[in-house]
């Protein structure tokens, strides 16, 4: 089966987004471990925290992703909020660590009245404190792919890496790639041509071996827009190629691959149980058989 998920909400404990998971056939989940348009959170106690690494064991479910507060600027020029986001990023981290998450995603954030390049030089000074700061732990972090609205970062390759070859600690590091975000910032998808191209150009920049996770989405904006709106699998501009090429292409059989579609029901079907079988439909073979991917061993792979 391919390592498909969705994210999920937390709303009446962490225990609550496994349920909803396996209520809805994900083979892996991404939550926020807190309100994510607030700075403080309630502490995950031990009894959480274990209730929740239950329900993972119960559901099979061993490659579980979190996804940092928008709130965050590691780019940030203004000191005061540039400090501030690196406590929460150690925070984050500190979370995802006691809930046994291996990967907290986050966007590399917004340069705003700096230039892009000392955004980036903020981002990786910042990326390298927060991991200095939790040494000995095995949760990391991924930089995610944005479409490049306003001043964020992350929507070029070469922005990946330029945080990944300046960052010290690069074992904890990886990427995230988002199919509407990468769209959107204008690389092609649409095609089987184009997404081999795509892929190729991601390779010589940053490396596939750097792709820790995927966000699956369409996009309801055409091809550089740079505008960040998701859409269902298929009903985008993006359409249905891309997913059935990324769904067969060898190198992310290990990779978990979670949507961030829209949620609600259609037909009283909830969206995501439709998205879920568009994609596993697509990643059947010509031959009508399953494209079989193995099971995620991400857990504790950092460096693999």
């Amino acid at each position: 089966m391919a390592i498909l998920g969705a994210h999920q909400s937390i709303a009446g404990g962490y225990e609550k987004a496994v349920q909803r998971a396996t209520e809805r056939t994900c083979a892996v989940l991404q939550i926020f471990t807190k309100n994510t348009n607030q700075w403080r959170a309630k502490p995950i106690t031990p009894q959480d925290a274990g209730r929740f690494q239950s329900a993972l064991a119960q559901a099979g479910i061993t490659c579980p992703l979190a996804h940092d507060s928008y709130l965050i600027n590691l780019a940030s020029p203004d000191p005061e909020l540039w400090r501030k986001s690196i406590d929460a990023m150690i925070v984050e981290l500190l979370r995802a660590e006691a809930l046994g998450i291996p990967w907290v995603v986050s966007h590399p954030g917004s340069h705003t009245t700096a230039s892009e390049a000392e955004g980036l030089r903020r981002v990786v000074r910042a990326l390298d404190e927060v991991l200095a700061q939790t040494r000995g732990k095995n949760v990391g972090c991924l930089l995610e792919t944005t479409a490049g609205q306003g001043s964020s970062l992350g929507w070029r390759f070469e922005h990946l890496a330029e945080i990944l070859s300046g960052a010290k600690d690069t074992q904890r590091l990886g990427v995230c790639f988002d199919t509407c975000h990468v769209f959107a910032a204008g690389y092609g998808l649409a095609t089987r041509q184009q997404y081999y191209a795509t892929m190729r150009r991601f390779d010589r920049v940053v490396g596939i071996a750097q792709i820790r996770a995927f966000h699956l989405n369409d996009s309801r904006r055409e091809r550089g827009s740079r505008v960040d709106r998701h859409a269902h699998i298929g009903r985008g501009q993006i359409g249905l190629e891309a997913f059935r090429c990324l769904l067969r292409d060898r190198r992310f059989r290990n990779v978990p691959m979670c949507l961030e579609t829209p949620k609600g029901q259609e037909g009283g079907v909830d969206l995501d149980l439709t998205n879920l079988q568009t994609l596993r439909s697509l990643a059947a073979t010509p031959r009508g058989a399953s494209f079989q991917l193995a099971a995620s061993m991400c857990g504790k792979a950092f460096g693999q």
